[in-house]
């Protein structure tokens, strides 16, 4: 999946800390990539080979010359266009403390939006139909922000939005199980 919990999200720490600076858990949510680090290379590496193969026939004349230079070439250009197109740094952070949950997303340009809320009051919405994407997942707060909500994870597809708000659900409400249970008597989630 194209997301990832640090730590884990099963295993929420809800005690409550002194060292507040560092959030109790972390969500990144980024979206496929269309080929991953080995898949380059295995590009590359073929497209040399297959292009060495017409190549080796001209050793020893001037179209050889002519030949490598367009290959090498040509490998450069993919080379550029494959590392250029992984450079599009669209993705979600969220951070969640016990009191403070901050959602920052970072749009295909660079450009930097941020949310933040008490993770009390926030409410996770899917909505199956009527939405810009199939399975729109929304987070509000009407305490913080007036009714506000945002979108989050709206580039993955409709089943990964759906496991998402599940285990989104689960974090928020170990949070707020703990938040309303007496301080004496707060428990570790399993």
């Amino acid at each position: 999946m194209p997301y990832r919990w640090t730590p884990d999200h099963r295993h929420v720490r809800t005690q409550p800390r002194h060292d507040t600076s560092e959030p109790l858990i972390r969500l990144d949510i980024w979206p496929h990539r269309s080929m991953p680090n080995t898949g380059f290379k295995a590009a590359i590496w073929l497209l040399f080979v297959a292009g060495c193969l017409p190549v080796l026939a001209f050793i020893g004349t001037a179209a050889f010359w002519v030949l490598l230079v367009g290959l090498l070439l040509t490998l450069g250009a993919l080379w550029t266009a494959l590392r250029w197109s992984d450079r599009v740094h669209l993705r979600e952070e969220m951070r969640i403390w016990p009191d403070k949950v901050e959602l920052s997303h970072w749009s295909t340009k660079g450009t930097l939006k941020q949310w933040s809320a008490n993770p009390y009051w926030i409410k996770l919405h899917l909505r199956a139909a009527g939405g810009p994407v199939e399975q729109y997942l929304t987070l509000s707060s009407s305490a913080a922000d007036n009714g506000r909500a945002v979108e989050l994870a709206s580039f993955l597809s409709p089943e990964e939005r759906e496991a998402l708000r599940d285990d989104l659900a689960f974090v928020l409400g170990q949070l707020k199980s703990a938040s309303s249970t007496p301080a004496g008597s707060r428990t570790k989630a399993p």
